[in-house]
């Protein structure tokens, strides 16, 4: 019995000694093997390793062999011109060095962070007051997250701790400043938009201006053309009328007398008074014109008048004479004795008459046809 029990204890300290003598170390993490405190082997990579049984003689520290990340949340940070930012930004690192990490942080990501926390805020610091307001939210923001990381990595090596990455989340102004930055940044755009809006109106009033000096040119080249136009055909107009007056000057007068009968005498109403014997009227007196017919036209100007020759009349449309019916033969003619013989010169013979008369011409050019009379009729007195 005492034997089982002996062996039983003995099969206890042997399995016992033989996990405490075993660890295992697996992808994500690092081991820090110590012996009574000292650092004797680290192990990175993952796997089941061996060590002095018992934790009395051989402890093993089992640290992070992943990315870590540190984030800072609403930190006010103020650039070089006064203005304050508030922003959010983090970093990533990894445990470089377990030993000097072990050393210098006892192995503990508290401690570690406590010195990022510290390093992290004056880098931000350094690098936002080196910048002016605007670069925060420019392209020179992948520049200020480079050189922060810069500033912070040779302070976290001595922990063991190397800074792979630091990226801004978020840069917003403060909320006292705020209203501030967006007023003036709005008169900023509109001073921008009002000098824009100058160049424009400056480049409309110089376009306008050419333009008016075209038309001006057109309009003016156009005036001088129908000058030329209009001289032309005033030219033309005269060489007409003076040919028209030396062709026929009294029919000329004539023809201008009317042209002013129809505007002054026309349905105007117009009231005029003037003398009877005025010039005005010298075609309103006679016939013709100082009592004599107007001069034809010249063979080359105004064509002459057409004929007006009158045809002989029909003879039963002239009246018998009063001896229509007497007998001619003087012996058959019974003479009253008492009555005294009519001499040769007392006879009324018949008058002759001119079948055509050259027709009358007025001066406005129409033509009087001429009336034909009949001869007399020869009276014989009778006893």
């Amino acid at each position: 019995m005492n034997r089982l029990i002996a062996a039983g204890i003995a099969v206890i300290v042997v399995l016992y000694l033989l996990f405490s003598s075993l660890y295992v170390v697996n992808v994500r993490e690092q081991a820090i093997v110590m012996r009574f405190g000292k650092i004797t082997d680290v192990k990175s990579e993952p796997g089941l390793y061996f060590k002095l049984p018992t934790s009395l003689i051989d402890t093993v520290q089992i640290v992070e062999d992943r990315l870590l990340r540190y984030d800072i949340a609403n930190m006010n940070l103020q650039v070089n011109d006064g203005a304050t930012y508030v922003v959010d930004a983090f970093l990533t690192y990894r445990i470089a060095d377990p030993a000097k990490f072990r050393e210098r942080a006892q192995g503990s990501l508290d401690q570690a962070e406590r010195r990022i926390a510290t390093s992290f805020d004056a880098a931000l610091r350094q690098v936002y007051g080196k910048r002016d307001f605007n670069d925060a939210l420019s392209v020179k923001r992948q520049e200020m997250m480079l050189e922060a990381r810069d500033l912070i990595r040779p302070g976290l090596a001595e922990l063991g701790i190397d800074v792979t990455d630091v990226r801004i989340v978020r840069t917003d102004l403060d909320k006292p400043v705020q209203q501030t930055t967006f007023d003036r940044m709005s008169a900023e755009r509109l001073a921008q938009a009002a000098a824009i809006r100058a160049g424009g109106q400056q480049a409309a009033q110089s376009l306008k201006a050419i333009a008016d000096r075209q038309a001006v040119e057109i309009v003016a080249a156009a005036n001088k053309d129908s000058e030329i136009l209009r001289g032309e055909g005033d030219a033309q107009r005269s060489d007409i009328y003076a040919q028209a007056y030396g062709a026929d000057p009294e029919f000329f007068n004539f023809y201008r007398s009317l042209q002013s009968y129809r505007t002054a005498l026309g349905a105007s109403g117009t009231t005029m008074v003037l003398s009877p014997d005025s010039e005005f009227f010298q075609y309103f007196k006679a016939d013709t014109l100082n009592g004599t017919n107007p001069t034809p036209a010249a063979p080359n100007g105004i064509p002459p008048l057409p004929s007006a020759a009158v045809d002989q009349p029909d003879p039963s449309d002239v009246l018998p004479p009063s001896n229509v019916g007497v007998p001619t033969d003087p012996a058959a003619t019974p003479i009253d004795q008492g009555t005294p013989p009519v001499s040769a010169s007392s006879s009324s013979a018949p008058a002759a008459v001119d079948l055509n008369p050259a027709p009358a011409v007025n001066p406005d050019g129409t033509v009087n046809a001429p009336s034909v009379s009949s001869p007399p009729a020869s009276s014989s007195a009778a006893q």
